[in-house]
């Protein structure tokens, strides 16, 4: 067992020798080593991260998923959901980044990676509710921060900031009742107040 890290650049190496073409990407910025794969072989290179003597990556500490839909506006092209996720070697002190895009953006879906780190459980749960990519092979998909009755996934750029309905106890009929949005959307612009001398600034 080792405590000292190896260098950065030695770890993109290790990592790109160790997924092979199963890798569309490792890159190195910051310090920090990413990779990308290809949806099609997500599970394998999961699976390699893991297993490969130089990369032993035993837990997942991090999943998340990522709307790239207004990257167009920044001149970027390309798949609009990936998952994002963050692998921890404890026994050769390492870390790494492994990202991939779902291929259809109308229904996105992976392959779930519970069965490799059961820790991936609720963040995929998490992802799904929130983004709407489902994870095949997950044992139990359901929502794991919004209500049950929810209607679409609150972090897609393109969900109302209102959100769709609203909810309210009703006293009358002694339960929670949902009802359309009664908030008409609008756009607050922050009014800056400077005083004059204002930290000591003429």
């Amino acid at each position: 067992m080792s405590n000292i890290a190896i260098a950065p650049e030695a770890l993109r190496d290790a990592v790109a020798a160790a997924l092979g073409e199963r890798a569309r990407e490792v890159s190195l910025s910051r310090g920090e080593v990413t990779v990308v794969v290809p949806h099609a072989h997500y599970l394998e290179a999961m699976r390699t991260l893991r297993d490969a003597p130089a990369c032993r990556f035993e837990q997942l500490i991090d999943l998340c998923a990522v709307d790239y839909s207004t990257y167009g506006n920044v001149g970027t092209e390309g798949p609009r959901y990936a998952v994002v996720s963050h692998l921890l070697s404890v026994s050769l002190n390492q870390r790494v980044r492994v990202k991939v895009f779902c291929p259809d953006d109308d229904f996105p879906v992976l392959p779930s990676v519970t069965g490799i780190w059961d820790a991936a459980n609720w963040f995929e749960r998490e992802a799904f509710d929130l983004f709407g990519i489902v994870f095949e092979e997950h044992n139990d998909l359901r929502r794991i921060l919004t209500d049950y009755g929810f209607i679409g996934h609150p972090f897609r750029k393109d969900f109302p900031l209102s959100g769709h309905v609203e909810m309210r106890y009703d006293p009358e009929l002694r339960r929670v009742v949902y009802e359309p949005v009664s908030i008409e959307p609008r756009e607050l612009t922050p009014r800056v107040i400077r005083e004059d001398n204002y930290g000591g600034l003429h």
